[in-house]
Protein backbone atom coordinates (compact mmCIF):
# COMPACT_ATOMS: atom_id res chain seq x y z
CA UNK A 1 0.00 0.00 0.00
CA UNK A 2 1.17 3.52 -0.20
CA UNK A 3 0.15 6.77 1.55
CA UNK A 4 0.56 9.78 0.59
CA UNK A 5 -0.74 13.27 1.77
CA UNK A 6 0.23 16.11 4.41
CA UNK A 7 0.46 15.05 8.34
CA UNK A 8 -3.35 17.19 8.34
CA UNK A 9 -4.26 14.53 6.02
CA UNK A 10 -3.17 11.62 7.98
CA UNK A 11 -4.37 13.13 10.92
CA UNK A 12 -7.77 12.47 9.65
CA UNK A 13 -10.12 9.48 10.19
CA UNK A 14 -9.99 8.73 6.67
CA UNK A 15 -9.54 5.40 5.17
CA UNK A 16 -10.24 3.57 8.26
CA UNK A 17 -9.05 0.32 6.78
CA UNK A 18 -5.73 1.62 6.98
CA UNK A 19 -5.73 3.60 10.09
CA UNK A 20 -7.43 1.93 12.91
CA UNK A 21 -6.45 -1.34 15.77
CA UNK A 22 -2.72 -1.31 16.06
CA UNK A 23 -1.30 0.70 13.20
CA UNK A 24 0.59 -2.01 12.38
CA UNK A 25 -0.29 -2.30 8.66
CA UNK A 26 2.40 -2.55 6.04
CA UNK A 27 2.73 0.94 4.09
CA UNK A 28 5.37 2.79 1.83
CA UNK A 29 4.75 5.82 3.32
CA UNK A 30 5.53 8.88 0.02
CA UNK A 31 5.92 12.27 2.00
CA UNK A 32 6.82 15.90 0.89
CA UNK A 33 8.95 17.39 3.93
CA UNK A 34 9.66 20.76 2.88
CA UNK A 35 12.01 20.85 -0.38
CA UNK A 36 12.76 16.69 0.71
CA UNK A 37 10.54 14.25 -0.85
CA UNK A 38 10.77 10.59 0.93
CA UNK A 39 9.93 7.40 0.16
CA UNK A 40 10.00 4.92 3.44
CA UNK A 41 9.21 1.51 3.68
CA UNK A 42 7.11 -0.10 7.08
CA UNK A 43 6.56 -3.74 6.91
CA UNK A 44 3.39 -5.52 8.49
CA UNK A 45 3.90 -5.35 12.48
CA UNK A 46 5.79 -2.32 12.57
CA UNK A 47 4.38 0.37 14.27
CA UNK A 48 3.62 3.35 11.39
CA UNK A 49 4.53 7.06 10.93
CA UNK A 50 1.70 8.70 13.26
CA UNK A 51 0.42 12.46 12.71
CA UNK A 52 3.13 12.85 15.55
CA UNK A 53 5.74 11.66 14.04
CA UNK A 54 4.74 13.42 10.60
CA UNK A 55 4.08 16.99 11.97
CA UNK A 56 7.57 16.70 14.01
CA UNK A 57 9.11 15.45 10.19
CA UNK A 58 7.63 18.98 8.59
CA UNK A 59 9.29 21.41 11.79
CA UNK A 60 12.67 19.32 11.29
CA UNK A 61 12.57 20.13 7.76
CA UNK A 62 12.41 23.55 8.41
CA UNK A 63 15.66 23.09 10.60
CA UNK A 64 19.05 23.84 9.54
CA UNK A 65 21.89 21.13 11.86
CA UNK A 66 25.13 22.09 10.44
CA UNK A 67 27.76 20.21 11.90
CA UNK A 68 25.42 19.15 14.84
CA UNK A 69 26.41 15.63 16.98
CA UNK A 70 22.59 14.04 16.98
CA UNK A 71 20.82 11.81 19.21
CA UNK A 72 17.25 10.38 18.22
CA UNK A 73 15.33 8.38 20.72
CA UNK A 74 12.97 5.84 19.34
CA UNK A 75 14.07 6.29 15.36
CA UNK A 76 11.18 3.82 14.22
CA UNK A 77 11.15 3.96 10.25
CA UNK A 78 13.98 6.73 9.90
CA UNK A 79 11.82 9.48 8.61
CA UNK A 80 13.57 11.84 11.00
CA UNK A 81 16.79 10.44 10.52
CA UNK A 82 16.70 10.81 6.94
CA UNK A 83 15.42 14.45 7.35
CA UNK A 84 18.11 15.39 9.78
CA UNK A 85 20.93 14.00 7.59
CA UNK A 86 19.95 15.85 4.64
CA UNK A 87 19.70 19.00 7.07
CA UNK A 88 23.20 18.83 7.99
CA UNK A 89 23.50 16.68 10.33
CA UNK A 90 27.26 15.49 10.97
CA UNK A 91 26.80 12.48 12.81
CA UNK A 92 23.82 10.75 14.37
CA UNK A 93 22.45 8.06 17.31
CA UNK A 94 19.40 6.26 16.19
CA UNK A 95 18.17 3.89 19.22
CA UNK A 96 14.88 1.57 19.21
CA UNK A 97 13.66 -1.25 21.84
CA UNK A 98 14.78 -3.93 19.50
CA UNK A 99 17.07 -4.48 16.21
CA UNK A 100 14.92 -5.38 14.00
CA UNK A 101 13.53 -2.24 14.00
CA UNK A 102 16.74 -0.60 13.83
CA UNK A 103 17.46 -3.05 10.33
CA UNK A 104 14.52 -0.69 9.25
CA UNK A 105 15.56 2.33 9.83
CA UNK A 106 19.39 1.35 8.05
CA UNK A 107 17.48 0.37 5.42
CA UNK A 108 15.12 3.80 4.73
CA UNK A 109 18.51 5.72 5.52
CA UNK A 110 20.47 3.41 3.03
CA UNK A 111 17.24 3.78 0.58
CA UNK A 112 17.87 7.79 0.63
CA UNK A 113 21.73 7.48 0.42
CA UNK A 114 22.51 8.63 3.88
CA UNK A 115 26.29 8.86 4.40
CA UNK A 116 27.89 10.50 7.60
CA UNK A 117 28.28 8.22 10.13
CA UNK A 118 25.51 6.42 12.19
CA UNK A 119 25.27 4.69 15.13
CA UNK A 120 22.39 1.90 15.46
CA UNK A 121 21.64 1.13 18.83
CA UNK A 122 18.87 -1.05 20.88
CA UNK A 123 19.10 0.84 23.46
CA UNK A 124 15.62 1.43 27.04
CA UNK A 125 14.70 4.64 26.41
CA UNK A 126 17.24 7.39 27.93
CA UNK A 127 19.55 5.01 29.16
CA UNK A 128 21.96 5.73 25.83
CA UNK A 129 25.72 5.53 25.96
CA UNK A 130 27.80 7.98 24.64
CA UNK A 131 27.48 11.62 24.27
CA UNK A 132 26.64 14.48 25.05
CA UNK A 133 25.05 15.16 22.52
CA UNK A 134 24.32 18.96 20.59
CA UNK A 135 20.43 17.59 20.25
CA UNK A 136 18.37 15.23 21.58
CA UNK A 137 15.57 14.27 18.64
CA UNK A 138 12.40 12.51 19.69
CA UNK A 139 8.63 11.49 19.95
CA UNK A 140 7.75 10.18 23.51
CA UNK A 141 5.33 7.40 23.61
CA UNK A 142 1.97 8.77 25.35
CA UNK A 143 -1.39 6.83 24.34
CA UNK A 144 0.13 3.60 23.82
CA UNK A 145 3.20 4.07 26.63
CA UNK A 146 2.54 0.43 28.13
CA UNK A 147 3.06 2.36 31.64
CA UNK A 148 0.26 2.92 34.32
CA UNK A 149 1.71 6.86 34.32
CA UNK A 150 1.36 7.80 30.58
CA UNK A 151 3.55 10.70 30.82
CA UNK A 152 6.87 8.30 32.37
CA UNK A 153 8.66 8.61 29.26
CA UNK A 154 8.33 11.89 28.57
CA UNK A 155 8.74 12.83 32.15
CA UNK A 156 12.04 10.68 32.43
CA UNK A 157 13.02 12.60 28.95
CA UNK A 158 13.21 15.96 30.15
CA UNK A 159 14.60 14.59 33.47
CA UNK A 160 17.62 13.09 31.98
CA UNK A 161 17.94 15.27 29.07
CA UNK A 162 21.50 16.74 31.17
CA UNK A 163 22.85 13.40 31.09
CA UNK A 164 22.71 13.59 27.39
CA UNK A 165 23.05 16.68 25.87
CA UNK A 166 25.75 19.51 25.99
CA UNK A 167 25.51 22.69 27.80
CA UNK A 168 23.95 25.02 25.26
CA UNK A 169 22.78 22.38 23.71
CA UNK A 170 19.17 21.33 23.01
CA UNK A 171 15.99 18.94 23.18
CA UNK A 172 13.29 18.95 21.05
CA UNK A 173 10.45 16.68 20.74
CA UNK A 174 6.43 16.62 19.96
CA UNK A 175 3.26 16.03 22.51
CA UNK A 176 0.02 15.97 22.33
CA UNK A 177 -2.00 18.31 24.30
CA UNK A 178 -3.91 15.88 26.22
CA UNK A 179 -0.22 15.16 27.68
CA UNK A 180 -0.68 18.59 29.67
CA UNK A 181 1.67 20.17 27.93
CA UNK A 182 1.71 23.21 30.52
CA UNK A 183 3.30 20.38 32.70
CA UNK A 184 5.91 19.96 30.41
CA UNK A 185 7.35 23.35 29.96
CA UNK A 186 7.53 23.27 33.57
CA UNK A 187 9.39 20.64 34.01
CA UNK A 188 11.79 21.56 31.17
CA UNK A 189 12.02 25.47 32.89
CA UNK A 190 12.46 23.74 36.43
CA UNK A 191 15.45 21.65 34.99
CA UNK A 192 17.06 24.67 33.47
CA UNK A 193 16.11 25.06 30.17
CA UNK A 194 14.71 27.83 28.39
CA UNK A 195 11.42 27.17 26.05
CA UNK A 196 9.92 27.90 22.91
CA UNK A 197 7.51 25.99 20.53
CA UNK A 198 8.64 25.50 17.19
CA UNK A 199 5.47 24.31 15.68
CA UNK A 200 2.22 23.53 16.08
CA UNK A 201 -0.65 21.17 14.27
CA UNK A 202 -4.38 20.20 15.19
CA UNK A 203 -6.74 17.17 13.71
CA UNK A 204 -9.01 14.82 14.80
CA UNK A 205 -8.42 11.90 17.44
CA UNK A 206 -6.81 8.25 15.79
CA UNK A 207 -9.27 5.80 16.25
CA UNK A 208 -7.86 4.07 18.28
CA UNK A 209 -8.37 6.25 21.01
CA UNK A 210 -11.80 5.76 21.10
CA UNK A 211 -10.18 2.21 22.07
CA UNK A 212 -9.47 2.94 25.32
CA UNK A 213 -12.21 4.29 27.90
CA UNK A 214 -10.01 4.63 30.63
CA UNK A 215 -7.48 6.71 28.59
CA UNK A 216 -10.67 9.00 27.15
CA UNK A 217 -11.25 9.54 31.08
CA UNK A 218 -7.57 9.90 31.99
CA UNK A 219 -7.84 12.87 29.07
CA UNK A 220 -10.96 14.47 29.60
CA UNK A 221 -9.80 15.60 32.95
CA UNK A 222 -6.80 17.49 31.17
CA UNK A 223 -7.59 21.18 31.15
CA UNK A 224 -7.71 21.84 27.69
CA UNK A 225 -6.53 19.11 26.65
CA UNK A 226 -8.69 18.42 23.47
CA UNK A 227 -11.65 20.17 21.74
CA UNK A 228 -14.96 18.82 20.01
CA UNK A 229 -15.70 20.69 16.41
CA UNK A 230 -19.02 18.91 14.96
CA UNK A 231 -19.00 16.33 17.03
CA UNK A 232 -15.27 15.58 15.86
CA UNK A 233 -12.70 15.09 18.49
CA UNK A 234 -9.36 17.13 17.84
CA UNK A 235 -6.10 17.19 19.76
CA UNK A 236 -3.07 19.89 19.44
CA UNK A 237 -0.07 18.32 18.39
CA UNK A 238 3.37 20.79 19.60
CA UNK A 239 6.91 20.71 18.80
CA UNK A 240 8.71 22.49 22.08
CA UNK A 241 12.28 23.03 21.75
CA UNK A 242 14.21 23.44 26.09
CA UNK A 243 17.90 24.59 25.47
CA UNK A 244 20.14 24.12 28.09
CA UNK A 245 21.75 27.13 29.84
CA UNK A 246 25.48 26.54 29.87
Amino acid sequence: MTSEGTAEELHSAEAPTLRTGDNLYPVELKMTFGDEELSIDVPEGVWNPTPHGIHLGHVLSKMDFGGQEILELGTGCGIHAVLLARRGASKMVLTEINQEILDLAKHNLDRHDVTIPVRYDVADWTQVEGGPFDLLITNPPFTKSGKRYRRYFIDTLILDTHKLVKPGGSLVFIQSSMADIPRSIRLMEENGMTVEVLGETDGPFRPYYFDDPVYLREMASIPGSYTVRDGVHHERLIVLRGRLNG
